[in-house]
């Protein structure tokens, strides 16, 4: 657990410094949230949550690895907190507003009066389930350091006991 700690604290620290940006490729998000779909399967299997990726083939500019923590955190997430039997569902295509990633999830929600804080760093909103789980605290505000970085954004619409949207929006130009 320090070991992912150390990483996240390093890959933080990298963002702020804004160096990670210079190598740009186009990189097909479908593909890259499939990728973390089929990574992250055991685990949702594991805990009774079924994981599906839709949506339409969309390419960006961008840093691969970069794009797949932002992925990987939010899908981690969405399975972490949710219920036993729940679902998680990503969704990529384009929009007139920007190229879009949304996961949605099932799971337990999270009260709206804590939805902006979940992307300071090492904010918990329940602490006891959050050290259970795992994790360092550090997910979404490394999720919305390098979507900021990119040019997006990212929103989340959620309500107790009925589940998350963490919706992720890049500018629309390559």
């Amino acid at each position: 657990r320090l070991i992912s700690l150390i990483e996240d604290i390093i890959k933080l620290s990298q963002l702020d410094e804004e160096t990670v940006l210079d190598e740009k490729e186009k990189i097909d998000v479908l593909a890259a949230a499939e990728e973390v779909a089929r990574r992250l399967k055991t685990k949702a299997d594991e805990e009774q949550v079924t994981i599906s990726v839709s949506g339409s083939s969309v390419c960006i500019m961008g840093v691969g690895y970069i794009l797949d923590e932002i992925i990987y955190n939010l899908c981690d997430n969405a399975i972490k907190y949710n219920k036993k039997g729940g679902s998680v569902s990503v969704w990529v295509g384009a929009t007139l507003k920007g190229k879009k990633v949304i996961v949605s999830d099932t799971g337990i929600g999270i009260p709206k009066d804590q939805q902006e804080r979940i992307f300071e760093r090492f904010y918990r909103v329940d602490k006891g389930r959050s050290r259970k789980q795992g994790g360092t605290g550090l997910g979404l505000s490394i999720v919305r350091r390098v979507v900021t970085l990119c040019g997006g954004r990212v929103t989340v619409f959620s309500r107790p006991g009925n589940g998350s949207t963490f919706t992720v929006t890049l500018p629309a130009e390559e």
